[in-house]
């Protein structure tokens, strides 16, 4: 794994093996759009509801300025994953809630174009925001949550680390519905641990 740091949008780029992960971009409009609309379907069990309107140009722009604002009060973080062989937009990848103090915690979502789903990229995306977390903004500890029969998102998450440490039922509006999810988690401790293991 290699990371690699730029301070520009005030979010770094985070460079991996197969992906690349920065701040959206006004220029990353078109691609963003065409990936959300050609995977509607396949996204639409494990999201908030959206309509066409939010795929609009005015929209995105409002999304980056808010994304922009967010990160410099260092409460959220966005990121699009590319191909480094290609420069394709693959999906998504949020930092959101970071709380300080005691908590020292973030919660971790994402979200994969159909045509990009199961192939290892998101797995490599979240090599790369774990050490973000935990080193960069020194962070205790990272939550991430999904659906029961979500086993792709499972994957992800124990590939990287993250144990199951709960179930809250009716947590997230999914599809205009309320929706249990399981929970997960991962750990600086744990983390420190994993990396020891594998220095020696």
């Amino acid at each position: 794994m290699m990371l690699t740091w730029f301070a520009r949008d005030d979010v770094p780029m985070l460079v991996g093996e197969r992906v690349l992960l920065r701040a959206p971009r006004p220029g990353d409009y078109t691609a963003w759009r065409n990936l959300r609309r050609a995977s509607r379907e396949f996204l639409k069990p494990f999201e908030p509801r959206w309509t066409e309107s939010d795929l609009g140009q005015r929209v995105y722009a409002a999304r980056l300025k808010r994304g922009r604002e967010e990160a410099r009060a260092g409460t959220d973080y966005s990121f699009f994953i590319f191909t480094r062989a290609e420069g394709e937009l693959v999906g998504g990848i949020t930092l959101s809630n970071v709380r300080r103090r005691a908590a020292q915690f973030v919660n971790l979502g994402y979200w994969t174009g159909q045509a990009f789903a199961g192939k290892g990229y998101m797995t490599e995306a979240v090599s790369l925001v774990v050490p973000y977390c935990f080193e960069t903004l020194g962070l205790h500890r990272i939550h991430a949550a999904f659906l029961p029969d979500n086993r792709a998102s499972r994957r992800v998450l124990e590939k990287n680390g993250f144990r199951e440490e709960g179930f809250a039922e009716h947590y997230l509006q999914i599809d205009g519905k309320w929706a249990d999810h399981v929970l997960f988690g991962l750990t600086r401790e744990r983390y420190d641990d994993a990396m020891a293991r594998r220095r020696s």
